[in-house]
């Protein structure tokens, strides 16, 4: 059984990511290892929002990289919002780098990694501004609280943030869906439910024209 060790930087809905991550590889039969040194495969879910957070990401590639030669690590991946802007950047200057894979493509961590413990260097970063990742998840915080994701991209635009550029247009997760994660983790013990999103008041308005948040804080409170 391979182990896999993963280092989450940026934004809490990065977070999330990362847990979906190892939700998938968790039910795919990998193990999760918290010693970076003991781990067959490392990954960073890169954050690519401004330039302090990039060079971090870049550090992070290169520190765990080390571990080729003083560790057990066999594959380095590198996911996230570094890699979907700078896939082509990032696949010609880090050779060290196993995987590449976008914001969008995490289901197909097990195909990857089973292509590149054959010998090829798989790059999974085609955007998808239609859909929204989302089941069991591996949390990486306290046991009482979660971070709940109810939508992904931004409409706004604005001219200093790429987010729009990284995670596409907005897109408002199902009500249901989400009031279902709520309960889920509230039968697992946690009380307390952080709800995010890049535009957090707009959940709903692509849907049906109004904000539900109001609605969706008093069903989820009922919760």
């Amino acid at each position: 059984m391979l182990k896999v060790g993963v280092v989450s930087l940026g934004c809490s809905k990065n977070r999330v990511d990362t847990e979906l991550m190892l939700g998938i590889l968790e039910k795919a039969g990998y193990q999760i290892e918290a010693d970076e040194r003991e781990a067959d495969i490392l990954i960073v879910n890169t954050c690519g929002f401004i330039d302090p957070a990039k060079q971090e990401s870049i550090d992070t590639i290169l520190s765990l990289a080390e571990y080729k030669e003083t560790g057990k690590c066999k594959l380095l991946i590198a996911t996230g919002c570094l890699v979907q802007r700078y896939e082509e950047a990032i696949r010609a200057d880090r050779p060290e780098v196993d995987i590449l894979m976008g914001v969008s493509q995490y289901e197909q961590l097990p195909r990857a990694i089973e292509e590149a413990l054959g010998g090829k260097r798989p790059s999974y970063c085609m955007p998808d501004e239609t859909s929204i990742l989302q089941g069991d998840r591996v949390l990486t915080t306290a046991p009482y609280t979660a971070y709940i994701r109810i939508a992904d991209g931004c409409d706004n635009r604005c001219t200093y943030c790429a987010i729009p550029l990284i995670r596409g247009g907005f897109r408002s997760r199902e009500m249901e869906d989400v009031l279902e994660e709520i309960r889920q983790l509230a039968s697992q013990g946690v009380r307390e439910h952080v709800l995010v999103a890049q535009d957090t008041s707009r959940f709903g308005i692509d849907k049906c024209g109004k904000s539900l948040l109001p609605e969706l804080l008093t069903r989820a409170a009922e919760i």
